[in-house]
């Protein structure tokens, strides 16, 4: 990984932070591998109680695509498709 993940240090607690980190790794994880759909979405609805706002979401997930060419939307997306249980893999 030769990228940063975009976070905000200067409004959010170290859990906070973490939480977001978790959150991206995941989206890796459906990349490069696999990961659980329930996973997932519980990182992603941990992710929106940080950054409640759809504007700033928008703009980190951007930020984060643009630097590692992982889609959070679309890997949410792909996630609220599939049955419980399944697990979620993203093609590059």
């Amino acid at each position: 990984m030769s990228y940063q993940y975009p976070i905000d240090e200067s409004f959010w607690t170290k859990e906070e932070i973490i939480d977001v980190v978790n959150f991206y790794s995941m989206v890796e994880q459906a990349y490069e591998g696999s990961v659980k759909k329930e996973e997932l979405l519980m990182a992603y609805t941990r992710f929106k109680q940080i950054v409640p706002s759809k504007s700033e979401e928008k703009q980190l997930c951007g930020q984060f695509e643009k630097e590692s060419g992982y889609s959070c939307y679309r890997t949410v997306k792909r996630a609220k498709e599939l049955s419980e249980g399944q697990r979620v893999k993203m093609d590059k």
